[in-house]
């Protein structure tokens, strides 16, 4: 019970929704998430957590760069089954397609150049 509700709690804020699911074709640096979203890195830094916390994304960190990307096995077949569910409901979703587009072109980006608009702030 206690996994099915951490997944529910934070599957229900369309940001963690979003951040998640940049996640859909591959691991990415938190600055990259931070890019495509448009939020304050605590903002994100906070739902990235959450979403690790629910066992939906798993997390590495190298050097002082964080990294994401869906939770495989080790997330259990509550996170499993919570993410299938949420790629297949939201595969139409225009600010989901938006994301994936914004995810392209900042894949492309030097993460320098990512993370330096938030690291001088």
């Amino acid at each position: 019970m206690k996994s099915f509700l951490a997944i529910t709690r934070a599957l229900s804020d369309e940001t963690r929704v979003r951040a998640l699911l940049t996640l859909r074709d591959g691991e990415l640096c938190l600055c990259q998430v931070i890019e495509v979203l448009g939020l304050a890195p605590s903002t994100v830094s906070k739902h990235m957590d959450i979403l690790h916390r629910a066992g939906l994304v798993e997390r590495r960190k190298e050097g002082r760069w964080q990294y994401f990307r869906m939770a495989g096995k080790a997330g259990g077949t509550e996170a499993a089954a919570a993410l299938r569910w949420a790629l297949e409901a939201l595969r139409n979703e225009k600010a989901i397609a938006d994301d994936a587009r914004a995810v392209c072109c900042v894949r492309k980006k030097d993460r320098q150049e990512v993370s330096a608009c938030y690291r001088a702030s």
